[in-house]
């Protein structure tokens, strides 16, 4: 059932444009003054589709207000039906008849040349939307069983884990990502990527496994926060579903060969 919100213009008039700094893609968004009231209708995830191709959109666990106040429907649905479809359609259309065809995404990722521009940046952007909306849940959560012994042994305690996370979050320069890795040695670390790139590159710092990850473009939080972003990672931090991270930790460490 779609539900009608009203907003002010300088919600509809958001615009994500991109400028270079030292090789990294930063949005510069421009935002006119309000002039009006609008209603702007606001659907269902169910009816947000993939073109047919090899890979589909993840299904989303909630309604677009399942997060509100935190990250707000409006903010929700552009990001999944707008942001997160545009890398799936384009990744699709991408791979058409290559060699990346029949493969899955974790192996496109981590055999495409980085030089492949347009390749690096849709997988890179369709993996890391698809793990974010995947560990996303209304309910606020802690880590349980065995992801939180991993968390007490590897950082010291849950809020060691919290404080780097978010310090690593709010440090992070123009567009990126913050992730919880596990790496080829079957321990926790807490990295950063810039753009849609990921742990699973060639050029990763910390090469491994990702198992939770912010999107730090303004795309996710600038209609909520505007450059208010450290608030941002605070609501994000408070809907993680640790459970689904605690399941990705284990698939992780069969990966490596630790469980």
């Amino acid at each position: 059932m779609k539900k009608n919100i009203v907003r002010f213009s300088i919600l509809t008039s958001f615009l994500a444009l991109f400028s270079c700094n030292d090789n990294k893609l930063t949005e510069v968004v421009e935002v006119p003054l309000p002039t009006k009231e609008e209603k702007i209708t606001i659907g269902t995830p169910e009816e947000v589709k993939a073109d047919p191709g090899s890979f589909a959109l993840t299904k989303l666990a909630f309604p677009y207000d399942g997060l509100a106040p935190g990250i707000r429907s409006f903010t929700l649905e552009t990001h999944y039906s707008k942001h997160y479809l545009t890398y799936t359609n384009t990744l699709n259309k991408e791979i058409v008849s290559t060699e990346f065809e029949n493969m899955s995404i974790e192996d496109i990722l981590k055999k495409l040349d980085l030089n492949n521009a347009k390749l690096r940046q849709n997988a890179g952007g369709y993996y890391n939307h698809t793990l974010y909306f995947d560990i996303l849940t209304p309910k606020q959560q802690t880590p349980k069983d065995t992801l939180s012994g991993a968390i007490d042994k590897e950082f010291g305690s849950f809020n060691n884990l919290t404080n780097q996370f978010k310090g690593q979050a709010t440090k992070q320069f123009g567009s990126g990502w913050v992730w919880l890795v596990v790496d080829k040695l079957g321990k926790l670390q807490v990295t950063t990527t810039d753009n849609q790139d990921n742990p699973l590159m060639k050029n990763a710092l910390v090469p491994g496994t990702p198992i939770m990850g912010i999107d730090l473009w303004e795309h996710a939080y600038y209609l909520d926060y505007q450059n208010r972003k450290g608030t941002y990672i605070d609501a994000f931090y408070e809907h993680i579903n640790w459970e689904k991270v605690n399941e990705n930790y284990i698939e992780a460490l069969k990966k490596v060969k630790k469980v």
